[in-house]
């Protein structure tokens, strides 16, 4: 069994309030859940306006299938043109 854990830096240009930053996240949460099998939280940068950290977990039998998954959620949110990747760590451990 693999386990996949992401955190993905995001950077929401738009946003000039905490509301703003919450109403263009929680898209972006929602649209994650509903089109990939993770589980997914913002879960650094919730003071910050414009910046947001999401992390990312999923749990597979190959570890190709979890870099697959990452890889197209990455592509998946630079998409849907709400905010901008920063940063993206990755790791993946062997359970």
């Amino acid at each position: 069994m693999y386990v996949g854990l992401c955190a993905i830096d995001l950077h929401i240009e738009h946003a000039q309030s905490l509301k703003e930053k919450r109403q263009v996240l929680r898209k972006v949460l929602d649209n994650i859940r509903n089109k990939f099998p993770v589980s997914v939280a913002e879960v650094d940068k919730q003071d910050l306006w414009q910046r947001a950290i999401i992390g990312i977990a999923v749990v597979s039998s190959s570890s190709s299938l979890i870099d697959e998954i990452f890889s197209k959620i990455e592509d998946f949110i630079e998409n849907l043109h709400l905010c901008s990747i920063i940063d993206i760590k990755r790791e993946i451990f062997t359970w």
